[in-house]
C-alpha cells in the first residue's frame, strides 16, 4: 500500500527539492553544514534567526542548532550524539528529515570557516523576501474596498513599508549611486475608471461655474486626473483664473485649442458638454481625485518594489535606494493630503487699538491757540 505523507511532510520544502533550488537554497545548506561541523561557529553568526531561511527544513534545523547547548569540540569530533540531539529538536517541526539528511548538509559545505559570508547571503535573501511581502500586502491594502478608512490605512500600511526598507538600510547602508536595474512597471489604472471619469467631469463643470473654488483647491495637480483631456483642462481652467480672466464653457475650450488639447480630435462638443453640468463643490471633487490619486500612486509603489525585490540581480543595497525613491512617491502625495484635509485654523483675532498717550505736537498746538486770542 503506498505512503501517504503526512500534512506537515513537504518534501518540496526538504532538503533535496524536486524543482531546481535557487541559489539561497545551496548557501543556506553551506551555512547549516557548517554549523553541524563546527557548532562553535554560530558565534560568528549575526543578522539571521530561523525566520531567515527559505524551506521549512532548514528553519527547523537552525532553530535547532541555535537553541541546544553547543557540543565540547573533542566530544562532537568523536561521536554524533550532538547531532542526534539536533536531528531529534528539528524533526518535531520537519519530521521529513532524516540523519541522511544532516550528512549531506556536512558534505556540501566547502568551508566552515565561511560561516558569516554564508550568513549575510541568507540574510541579504531574507531581506528581498521581506520587502516582496511588505509591498504586496500595501497591494492588497489599496484594493481592499470593505476598509471604513482607506487612505490612513493605506498610508499605514506604506510606513510600515517604509520601516522595512530602514531596517535593511541599517543591514545594508547602501551605497551612492547605484540603481535597480529592474525597469519599473506602468502605473496602474483606476480601480474605478468609469467613476473616475465621472466624478472628473463633474470637477471641470463645478470648477468652469464656480471659479471662486479653484482657489481652495491649491494641492490638486493635472497628474491627479485619469483621464489626459480632463488634466489639460484643469491646467486651462487654473491658467484662467490665474490670469482673472472671464471663465466659462467658451473661454475653456478656447484655451485648450490654443493648448494643442484638442490636436488629437477631441470633439469640441464633448467638451463643452463636459464643463455643463456642474454639482456640489470644487473642493469636494478635487479631495475625491486627490485621494484616488493617493490610493494609485500607493500601489505603483508597491508594483516598483515588488519588482525591484523580485529581480535577484538586485543587491540590498540597490533594493534600499530604489524602495526610498518610489517611497517618495507617497511622501509628496501624503503632503498634499493632508493639506486638503486639515482644517484651516481661526483666523486670528485683530490687535486691539488703545488710547496711547498724547502726540508731541499736541502741547505746542494748544499754547499756540491761547497765544492768538
Amino acid at each position: 500500500m503506498p505512503h501517504t505523507p503526512e500534512p506537515d511532510e513537504d518534501h518540496d520544502l526538504d532538503l533535496d527539492a524536486s524543482a531546481p533550488p535557487q541559489p539561497v537554497f545551496h548557501v543556506e545548506q553551506a551555512l547549516l553544514g557548517a554549523l553541524l561541523l563546527d557548532p562553535h561557529r554560530l558565534n560568528d553568526v549575526n543578522g539571521i534567526t530561523a525566520d531567515s531561511f527559505s524551506t521549512a527544513a532548514h528553519t527547523a534545523l537552525f532553530a535547532a542548532i541555535s537553541t541546544l547547548p553547543p557540543p565540547h569540540p573533542a566530544e562532537h569530533a568523536k561521536n554524533a550524539t550532538w547531532l542526534d540531539l539536533v536531528l531529534a529538536t528539528a524533526r518535531q517541526q520537519a519530521r521529513g528529515l532524516t540523519a541522511s539528511d544532516l550528512h549531506a548538509l556536512v558534505q556540501v559545505c566547502p568551508w566552515p570557516r565561511h560561516a558569516p559570508a554564508y550568513a549575510r547571503m541568507v540574510e541579504a535573501e531574507h531581506a528581498r523576501r521581506r520587502l516582496a511581502a511588505a509591498a504586496e500586502h500595501l497591494v492588497h491594502t489599496v484594493h481592499d474596498t470593505s476598509l471604513p478608512h482607506p487612505v490612513q490605512t493605506v498610508l499605514t500600511e506604506a510606513d510600515a513599508l517604509a520601516t522595512v526598507v530602514e531596517d535593511i538600510a541599517a543591514r545594508f547602508p547602501p551605497r551612492a549611486g547605484v540603481l535597480p536595474r529592474t525597469p519599473a512597471p506602468p502605473p496602474p489604472a483606476a480601480p474605478d475608471y468609469t467613476q473616475a471619469i465621472e466624478e472628473e467631469r463633474l470637477l471641470l463643470a463645478t470648477a468652469t461655474v464656480y471659479p471662486a473654488g479653484i482657489e481652495a483647491v491649491p494641492w490638486l495637480l493635472p497628474g491627479d486626473f485619469v483621464v489626459p483631456l480632463h488634466a489639460g483642462l484643469w491646467q486651462c481652467l487654473t491658467a484662467l483664473a490665474r490670469r482673472q480672466e472671464p471663465v466659462d464653457p467658451v473661454t475653456v475650450l478656447w484655451e485648450a485649442q490654443q493648448r494643442g488639447l484638442l490636436d488629437d480630435g477631441s470633439d469640441p462638443r464633448e467638451v463643452l458638454r463636459t464643463l455643463a453640468e456642474p454639482a456640489a463643490s470644487v473642493e469636494h471633487w478635487g479631495e475625491r481625485a486627490l485621494q484616488r490619486s493617493l490610493l494609485t500612486t500607493a500601489e505603483h509603489t508597491a508594483q516598483r518594489i515588488t519588482a525591484y525585490a523580485g529581480d535577484p540581480a538586485n543587491t540590498p543595497f540597490q533594493l534600499v535606494i530604489g524602495a526610498r525613491r518610489a517611497l517618495a512617491d507617497i511622501g509628496a502625495v501624503r503632503t498634499r493630503w493632508q493639506h486638503a484635509t486639515t482644517p484651516a485654523p481661526p483666523p486670528r483675532p485683530a490687535p486691539t487699538t488703545r488710547a496711547g498717550p498724547p502726540t508731541t505736537t499736541a502741547a505746542p498746538t494748544a499754547h499756540a491757540a491761547r497765544a492768538t486770542r
